[in-house]
């Protein structure tokens, strides 16, 4: 029953002219500061390149593989950062692909010795295609040897692609400890139909934050810095909102120089998703639990999310992994370039 629905979710989504869609999504969102919000763009102050893999339900043929990789720099010349983000999306049931490249933009404006403001937008070029080769129908079952791809099948037209321009802008404001930002993604709508039609991408509206509270430094750390290693608490939400899907993201991150742990809850439970025939399915989504480490140019983390949805821990869940890598390009600044540091976590 399962197999079938997924199979039914799968075609709807992809012929039917009016059908909604729902953008990839990273567990460890703020590893992901480009995919995120372009107005992260720049926002290390250094230059950085990351990577970001997620496997989302790998016991199940309709898995999801989401793969991202970015290169972003900091021009401080002109207070403004620029970047690159590439990503792949591959949904395995129905042979669904995607892949982008986008060019992000943002602007750093001090507003005053304690608040920065960041307004980013990017522009991305995404191309789309199906292939529907490995699907199993019901005639391909042999009640003695199983399945057998010899057998006939359904037919659809498959090797299907699309392909479209895309704009996402946003804003961050930020201070030593309070971060705040929002982004819009997909505001031109462009149309994703793999046949002949009109299914636009709804825009993807997104609220971010948190705050870091500091604890008790400690131990001096290994260096010549006299400085004790960083004890904080950041608690952080994210909330999204795209079509019919509303999920919010909601934990913290406990830094213990250098490890970093976290935990948080995804879903939106005060509203189910409604069919059309009118029928709610709440959306208790997962409890995600990542582990990271910390060092003066790197950060590497995992992620798993335990699958609190009827599909349960029969779908695997989702493993997520992300690093960065930060190092000086041009010029030294002549002001510590984390004075203006976004006191966001990194995994």
């Amino acid at each position: 029953m399962r197999r079938a629905l997924l199979v039914i979710l799968a075609i709807t989504g992809l012929f039917f002219e009016e059908a909604s869609a729902q953008d990839p999504q990273y567990s460890q969102f703020y590893a992901a500061p480009l995919y995120i919000n372009p107005a992260f763009t720049g926002a290390s102050t250094y230059t950085r390149v990351g990577s970001n893999y997620r496997n989302q339900w790998p016991s199940l043929r309709a898995s999801f593989v989401t793969f991202s990789v970015y290169a972003d720099h900091f021009i401080e010349r002109y207070n403004s950062g620029v970047g690159v983000i590439i990503n792949r999306d591959q949904e395995g049931f129905a042979g669904l692909n995607s892949t982008s490249i986008g060019l992000s933009y943002a602007y750093q404006l001090k507003l005053n010795d304690n608040m920065v403001f960041r307004p980013g937008v990017q522009f991305a070029f995404t191309s789309r295609s199906v292939n529907f080769n490995d699907l199993v129908w019901g005639s391909q079952l042999d009640p003695v040897n199983g399945f057998d791809p010899n057998l006939p099948g359904e037919t659809f037209n498959t090797g299907q692609n699309q392909s479209y321009m895309d704009i996402n802008v946003g804003g961050l404001l930020y201070s030593r400890n309070l971060f705040i930002g929002v982004a819009a993604s997909h505001i031109n709508e462009p149309n994703q139909s793999l046949i002949d039609g009109n299914s636009p991408l709804p825009m993807k509206i997104s609220v971010h934050g948190g705050y870091k509270f500091m604890l008790k430094p400690g131990d001096l750390r290994n260096d010549l810095t006299y400085t004790r290693k960083e004890r904080s608490l950041t608690p952080v939400f994210q909330y999204k909102s795209q079509g019919p899907f509303q999920i919010l993201d909601i934990g913290a991150y406990l830094h213990l120089e250098p490890i970093n742990l976290g935990v948080w809850y995804r879903g939106f439970p005060l509203k189910g998703l409604e069919t059309d025939t009118g029928e709610q399915f709440p959306q208790n989504e997962s409890l995600v639990f990542s582990f990271g480490v910390t060092t003066n140019n790197m950060n590497i983390g995992y992620s798993y999310d335990y699958t609190l949805s009827d599909l349960g821990t029969a779908s695997g869940g989702a493993h997520e992994f992300s690093i960065s890598y930060y190092f000086q390009w041009g010029k030294p600044s002549r002001v510590p370039r984390d004075r203006w540091k976004i006191p966001c976590p990194k995994n």
